[in-house]
C-alpha cells in the first residue's frame, strides 16, 4: 500500500528542488524573494541562490536550490511567493 505521501507527488523526499519567482526588476526584489524562501527553509546554502534580468531588464527572475523536506513546505513556500503583490510568477 502507498503512503499518502506518494500518491500526493512523484517527488521522493528530501530532494534539491528549484523554485523560480519572477517579477519587475526593482532594488530589493531577489532579497525578498530569498527571505520569504528562508522562512521555510532556514538553512539555505551558499551559492542556493541565482538571479536573471530579461534581456530589456524589465523584469527579473530569482531561483532558488533548496533540499526540500516536504511537499507541504513546498506547498507553503508557493503559497507565500504568489500571495506576495511582487511576484508575478513562481514556479
Amino acid at each position: 500500500m502507498k503512503d499518502e505521501q506518494e500518491t500526493e507527488t512523484l517527488l521522493e523526499f528530501p530532494c534539491d528542488f528549484s523554485i523560480k519567482a519572477m517579477g519587475r526588476t526593482e532594488p530589493g526584489f531577489d532579497l525578498m524573494v530569498v527571505e520569504m524562501i528562508r522562512n521555510h527553509v532556514p538553512n539555505l546554502h551558499e551559492g542556493a541562490v541565482k538571479s536573471r534580468s530579461s534581456k530589456g531588464g524589465k523584469w527579473v527572475s530569482v531561483t532558488v536550490t533548496i533540499r526540500a523536506s516536504s511537499k507541504a513546505q513546498l506547498d507553503a513556500i508557493y503559497l507565500d511567493l504568489t500571495a506576495h503583490e511582487k511576484v508575478v510568477m513562481a514556479l
